[in-house]
Order: C-alpha cells, then structure tokens, then sequence
C-alpha cells in the first residue's frame, strides 16, 4: 500500500474512518473483480481519492453493498462501495496505469531483481495485462487514456535530459493526476467543476511526487538513484515552501468545488494532506543523516516481501522504515474557544470545517454522522 493521504482512526472521526474505508476496500474489490485477483495489487491510498470526489458530487452514482469477512479487517464484514461504481472504476483504471508504468521503469532500468530475465519477462507481461485493461476501463469511461501514457513516457524523457528545475520534473505528474481529478466532473454530472478538479489534481501530483522524492532521499543517494531533489541541487527548504505552497493551492481549489457531501473530500484534500507534508519532514529532519537498514538477502526476505504484498503493508519487516511505526497525527481540536478536556470524540470533526467554537454542541457544522 502506497500513497501520501494515510488517515487512521485517530486522525478521522468515526463516521469518516468508516467512509474512508468504504472507499479504500471498494478500490480493493473494484480491482479484484473487474481485473483479478494480482491486480489487487495496485491498491492504493491516492488512487482512492477518485472515487471520493466522484461520490462527493454525486452520491446517488457511486452505490455501495455490504462486503464479506477480509483478514485485513480483523474478518469482519464491512460497507464498501460497489465495483458499479464509476468513480471506483476510474480510481482503478487511474492505479493500474501507474503501477503499469512504474514496473515498465523497473524492467527498462534492471532495477533489482527485475534485472533477471525470467522475472523481468512475467514483469513486462504483467504490466502489458495492466496497461490494456487501464486503457480500455478509461476508455469506458471517457478517461483520454493517452494522457496518462503520455505523462508516464515523457518522464524519464524529463529525468535523462538534465538542467530542469524540480517542478519542470513534477509536470507529467500534475498533467496525468489532474486529468483523472478532472474527469470526475462530467462523470458525475458537473462539467462546471472540471477546471478546479484540475487544479486540484495538478497541485496534489506534485505534492505527491516532492514528498516521495523526499522520503525516497536517503536510500537513493545510497544506492546511486535518480532523484529530481538531488539532481536539481535544490534544497530541502525549498521543496517544502513548495509542498506548503501547493498545500495552500489545493485547499482554495477544493473550496472552489460545488459538491453534495464535503466533509469527507475536505478532511482528506486538506487536513490529511497537510498532515503528510509535516509528517514527511518531521520524520526527514528526526532521522538526520542516518540510512534507513538494508535489507539482507536470501529467500526469507523474498518471503517478507511476499507478506508484505498480500497484506496491502499491514505486514512490516524489521528493515522496512514503516516497520514499528504508530500513529503520531493524534487529533487536536483546533478551536481556541473550546475547552476540549470533556469533549467528546465528535469534537474531533470540527477541524474538517469552518467552525464557530461551539463544536462541543454537536457535529452538525461538518456534517458527518457522528
């Protein structure tokens, strides 16, 4: 599981935790049904975001059923949002063609065990089977699928020819992940909501590719890799002037938005993507100059690895940076008139809207159902 929108129970209030997951299992379901079971694979926390705004626009078109038991639910049943769902479509279309294009950069590069003929062949069929299907699901839904396999070649284009600045380097990410945002609006019946998807979209791919960059820092120098941070000399300050900056965009964009349901698509677009920029460089500036472990070699750490996959990242080895990691986004009522010591767990949605203090009194300013 991948993505730099990670909310937990601690960060949402519970009736957004359980829309949140609604979304995030129906991805998962959309994927396995529509695509197969390997394709689950590509679930990820991002690629959900599309079907969030595509319900916030219009509930009425993204129906929901009632999954079965998953082990990653502790084997309980859960309300999901149902494969029919156009939005969950267009999430799914969206992460298969960049799981696509990221095994394509693997192979091309010999990139580990990609390196190895025969793993680098059932890499290339794998990710042929992904691409096409992408293409014809985007094609259903009107989704240019060009676009995105445009954004996918020219990067390495961008990252070869040298003397770019960082955000000439994030352009075919804004282009590919402003597209899908932006497709969103018709689907649902709101073209009028197209050109602020699109700024949203634009504004969250860069955010998207500066935080990995920068969470991606250490192990590249080590290993010699491509990074676009290393490679334009910029620094880390910069880069989270940049990351604020378009932090700031994106949240005037999603204001800009005329949507049915807003206090989910708010608390991920903003409070949870605000989170992730002073998560990404808190963590950086804590762990220093320090590498993150190697991972040994062998069969048991391929087996690791393996667990790691099928449990969508529940499963952590010791080398993983993730590995050990608790929640430290604990909610804060951001209301300077609220005396929080006796407030209950609905006081915690108030940072999601335009408060007026009175928060203790109810949840009825952001709306959800506490």
């Amino acid at each position: 599981m991948f993505g730099i929108v990670r909310p937990c129970r601690h960060t949402l209030c519970k009736s957004l935790h359980e829309e949140w997951i609604a979304h995030l299992c129906g991805l998962c379901l959309t994927l396995r049904d529509r695509h197969g079971h390997l394709a689950r694979l590509v679930t990820n926390y991002d690629g959900l975001l599309v079907s969030v705004l595509a319900e916030a626009q219009a509930p009425e078109l993204s129906p929901h059923r009632r999954a079965k038991p998953c082990a990653l639910r502790g084997f309980a049943g859960a309300d999901v949002v149902d494969a029919r769902a156009e939005g969950a479509r267009l999430a799914a279309a969206a992460s298969l063609a960049l799981a696509a294009g990221k095994i394509g950069d693997h192979v091309a590069d010999h990139d580990g065990l990609y390196a190895r003929p025969l793993v680098g062949a059932v890499a290339r069929r794998v990710a042929d089977r992904w691409s096409r299907a992408s293409a014809r699901e985007s094609a259903e839904l009107g989704l240019d699928d060009e676009v995105l396999r445009d954004a996918l070649d020219r990067q390495p284009l961008l990252e070869a020819r040298g003397g770019l600045t960082l955000l000439e380097l994030t352009e075919p990410t804004e282009t590919a992940v402003s597209a899908v945002f932006a497709r969103t609006g018709p689907l649902t019946g709101k073209p009028h909501n197209a050109e602020a998807l699109a700024e949203a979209g634009r504004l969250f791919g860069r955010l998207a590719h500066l935080l990995d960059a920068v969470e991606d820092l250490d192990a590249d120098l080590k290993a010699g890799a491509y990074n676009p941070i290393t490679a334009t000399g910029t620094s880390l300050e910069e880069v989270r002037r940049l990351c604020d900056d378009a932090a700031h965009g994106l949240a005037l964009a999603v204001d800009d938005l005329d949507l049915e349901r807003r206090a989910l698509e708010r608390a991920l677009l903003v409070t949870e993507v605000r989170q992730a920029v002073r998560r990404t460089f808190d963590e950086r500036e804590k762990r220093g100059p320090r590498r993150p472990p190697e991972a040994p070699s062998g069969f048991f750490p391929c087996l690791a690895e393996c667990m790691v996959a099928c449990t969508c990242g529940a499963y952590q080895p010791r080398w993983s940076p993730d590995y050990g990691k608790r929640c430290r986004d604990r909610f804060t009522c951001p209301c300077d008139s609220c005396d929080c010591s006796g407030c209950c767990d609905c006081c915690r949605c108030c940072r999601h809207c335009d408060c007026d203090g009175n928060c203790c009194d109810g949840c009825d300013c952001c709306g959800c159902d506490c």
